[in-house]
């Protein structure tokens, strides 16, 4: 039976004429999930259920959607686009989902019909903890693109059992709870148990000689894994196509020992089960320890090698030989953490499918593709070969054998420096052995790309400019990008309605049509809604805020936020010498002319980042200060929320209007947190680093705030001996900031607690804080006259908005499939 038989097949088993589904309706299969799948009545039913039970009704219409996408590359025999991620920052699917299936409208009247709240339902769904800063996100955003543009692709990850962690912040301090996402249940997921993978670790590599002179590998004495798919749908945008993201979970391959068990070892009986499905069970576990990089690696390859083994058994329906594969097939990494799977394949490939070494070579180079995500060479992913060897010592001796070949054509074919040789090595034997991942990727795949255009130029010319000597057009230019729909459609409906009156809604498909907005920055009626919209979303935040905090803020303030994951090269420390330096401006004149300001912070720090970590402490205890000090009054408060998360930032960047991105520059590939605020009509206040330089261009230089050191100037103070310590005795305001830092004025009970940051700021300031700082200050007293001219910044806000279409995900993407991938748009038609 051919597969399109078999769906119309199924259409006549599940339906009968009386529920045809063209016609069974949303409200009926909402109120069938509630009674047979939950078993609740009027009487017991509760908004909990109420959003199960719509997740439900609205994943079977995504269901029947994604059969018939399935089925049409299947019969197309088309090339696919495989998109590997160690982390996907979904977010909560439920509003996302009925916008793109354009039934936002009838749920919420389904709802409102039962006494129900269609937005307090969508606060009951939990984000799905599969990830934790932008490259998280921007994988979520690339998957909702795809499937908009309707192209064959799929997503790969892990289906971890508890997020990150769940961010509280005790006596100013952060501390760490498991995010337990899944308690509950996850109405969106759909296991698929027949899908089941094994997967290998350790044991060792026996080679024997064949009759014809070649040799056989065979691994052995591994400890196995089992890889089970969950399939979470993702639906594009008012179509037909449903694509789909496929999450590994971890088994072991026998759950229960009696043996053990019966001898009394009842720890033992399930200690295979537990170490086995620890794999999947955390998102980045601390990796300080050796048991945690294990850990990590794990995670890698468990991902990739289930991910290839599938990819694999989708490719041979349609063929029987490997001849068509790398046509057939893209597979991109997204940054270094599936790079592991250039050697699985060639492992595959050989010591499986029975394949050369050049001809798998020959595949295996011509189907990945690698994204690069950072310009720190420090923060390239390198694995001690040791553990490397012990964990997988098969794909060792492949990447040796890799290296082997490459080297060789390097000094035939580019040079014979062996310093120069020891950077491109993929293997460094310089303290016990590294395996470095980002080498690797070069080497194994078909295409490089930077996500930003000072990113691609710094990786090309500093970071790995050996390798674009030696491949000259492998190394290309892909700008991130955000999904409107999420992050505009979604998160800001009062923006939304008011773009839409005025331009129409094909924006949501062309977000360069946000360009005809231009027209309208000087009639009045169209700003006044404008600002109106700001209002209604900055009142929004304000009840969150005084619901989480108990502080009641000034709604006529600047909301001035800086949300991001916590890192020294952010610098949130910047942004907290100026507020200090605001606080001293108050106290110095309680009369102060200034826009009142709200300064909200928000972003998790990994656990074992003290730094990070003191710095959120002294967010919260300059906050303490700061808002108990009966002279500040509403001219200042300092915010810091907990726990930030995607479905967080859809409450607070609607509501900001300064978006501070003030990283040092040259460190910040891209960013896309700048492209979501001034998606919503905020300000940036930033460097010339990562996409703030082409923000910059699109919205034009008198409509941003750029402050600060170039890349270029700070590589030249670095080299000259940069001497934080002069900008610290010659500025009188600084010198006054970090002496109350160091004099513990803002966390009296805990003397010389914030000693480290004083003495990093005056030591090495690696980060140029105090470089930059009377930069920073200049500008954002910029900020506060420019606020005080409401028109001004409201034209300023209008063209922020209007001219930021080139930073959709949707032109990312098509850049991807045209450059890189490929791959051409499939039209799905309309079913049932």
């Amino acid at each position: 039976m051919r597969k399109r038989d078999h769906i119309k097949k199924l259409d006549s088993i599940f339906f009968t004429d009386q529920e045809d589904p063209r016609t069974y309706s949303l409200s009926n299969q909402f109120a069938e999930h509630l009674e047979f799948e939950l078993v609740k009545d009027k009487i017991t039913v509760t908004e909990d259920d109420a959003y199960y039970a719509l997740s439900l009704a609205v994943r079977d219409r995504l269901v029947r959607k994604w059969l018939r996408t399935q089925n049409e590359y299947y019969e197309n025999d088309v090339k696919r686009v495989y998109y590997l991620s160690l982390e996907y920052l979904m977010g909560r699917l439920l509003g996302n989902t009925l916008i793109n299936m354009d039934l936002y409208e009838e749920c919420y009247k389904i709802l409102k019909k039962d006494g129900y709240s269609l937005e307090q339902i969508r606060d009951f769904e939990n984000d799905m903890g599969l990830g934790n800063g932008g490259l998280g996100r921007l994988a979520a955003c690339y998957l909702d693109s795809m499937a908009t543009l309707e192209l064959p692709a799929f997503g790969y990850g892990i289906r971890y059992e508890y997020g990150i962690f769940e961010q509280e912040i005790e006596n100013g301090y952060q501390v760490e709870y498991a995010d337990s996402w899944l308690t509950g249940g996850n109405p969106w997921d759909i296991m698929r148990k027949e899908l089941t993978f094994r997967v290998k670790f350790y044991g060792k590599v026996v080679k024997t000689e064949n009759e014809d002179g070649s040799y056989k590998f065979d691994w052995i004495d591994t400890e196995d894994v089992l890889a089970t798919a969950y399939d979470v749908p993702v639906p594009g945008y008012k179509n037909e196509t449903v694509n789909n993201l496929r999450l590994w979970r971890a088994r072991a391959p026998k759950d229960f020992s009696f043996k053990e068990f019966n001898v009394g070892n009842y720890v033992a009986s399930v200690a295979t089960k537990n170490s086995s499905e620890t794999i999947s069970k955390v998102l980045y576990p601390n990796d300080s320890y050796v048991e945690g990089k294990f850990l990590r690696l794990k995670q890698q390859y468990f991902f990739v090698s289930a991910t290839l083994q599938d990819i694999i058994r989708k490719y041979k329906v349609s063929h029987n030989d490997f001849d068509n594969f790398a046509k057939k097939t893209a597979i991109q990494l997204n940054d270094t953490h599936p790079v592991v799977a250039i050697p699985e394949l060639m492992r595959i490939l050989i010591d499986e499918e029975k394949l050369s070494w050049t001809k798998a070579w020959n595949i295996t180079k011509n189907t990945f593709a690698y994204t690069n995500h950072t310009v720190v060479p420090e923060a390239l992913e390198e694995w001690s070969l040791p553990l490397f060897k012990e964990l997988l010592p098969r794909h060792t001796q492949i990447v040796y054998e890799i290296n082997r070949r490459f080297i060789e054509k390097v000094k035939k074919n580019y040079t014979t420096d062996e310093k120069i040789i020891s950077r491109l090595s993929i293997i460094s034997e310089a303290n016990g052995g590294v395996v470095r991942m980002a080498n690797l990727a070069i080497v194994g795949s078909f295409a490089v790309n930077g996500v930003a255009a000072l990113h691609t130029e710094i990786i090309k010319k500093r970071i790995f400019y050996h390798f674009d000597k030696i491949y000259p057009d492998k190394f290309i230019n892909v700008t991130n990008g955000i999904t409107p729909r999420r992050w505009l459609k979604t998160a800001n409906p009062f923006l939304s309605k008011i773009i839409t009156e005025k331009i129409g809604d094909n924006w949501i498909y062309d977000l360069y049509d946000l360009r005809n907005l231009e027209q309208y920055v000087d009639d009045e009626e169209f700003k006044e809604s404008w600002r109106s919209a700001k209002w209604l979303n900055k009142r929004i935040l304000v009840d969150y805020i005084e619901r989480d905090t108990g502080l009641k803020i000034n709604p006529e303030s600047i909301f001035d936020v800086q949300i991001k994951r916590f890192h020294e090269y952010k610098r949130q420390l910047l942004n907290v010498l100026h507020v200090i330096t605001l606080y001293n401006r108050i106290k110095q004149n309680p009369k102060l002319d200034m826009a009142p300001r709200t300064v909200i912070f928000g972003g998790k720090a990994a656990p074992a980042y003290q730094m990070a970590k003191l710095i959120i402490k002294l967010i919260t205890a300059v906050g303490d200060v700061v808002n108990q000090d009966k002279y500040v009054k509403d001219l200042l408060k300092v915010i810091f929320l907990k726990n930030y998360s995607v479905s967080l930032a859809e409450k607070i960047i609607p509501a900001s209007e300064l978006s501070e991105q003030i990283s040092m520059a040259g460190l910040e590939a891209s960013g896309t947190g700048n492209m979501k605020f001034a998606l919503n009509g905020a300000l940036t206040i930033g460097t010339m680093d990562g996409a703030n330089i082409e923000i910059r261009e699109e919205v034009g230089e008198e409509n941003i705030f750029i402050f600060g050191l170039l890349a270029d100037e700070i590589v030249k103070q670095r080299e000259n001996a940069y001497k934080p310590i002069k900008f610290y005795e010659s500025n009188a305001d600084l010198k006054q900031v970090i002496d109350m830092i160091a004099s513990d004025y803002f966390n009296k009970s805990e003397p010389g607690l914030f000693k480290p940051i004083v003495d990093s700021l005056l030591g090495e300031d690696y980060y140029f804080l105090l470089a930059d700082y009377q930069s920073y200050i200049d500008k954002q007293d910029e900020v506060s006259k420019t606020y005080k001219d409401v028109d001004g910044w409201t034209r300023k806000s209008i063209y922020n908005v209007a001219r930021i279409g080139k930073f959709s995900s949707d032109r990312s993407v098509k850049e991807y499939a045209e450059k890189i991938w490929k791959v051409h748009p499939i039209k799905i038609n309309k079913g049932y």
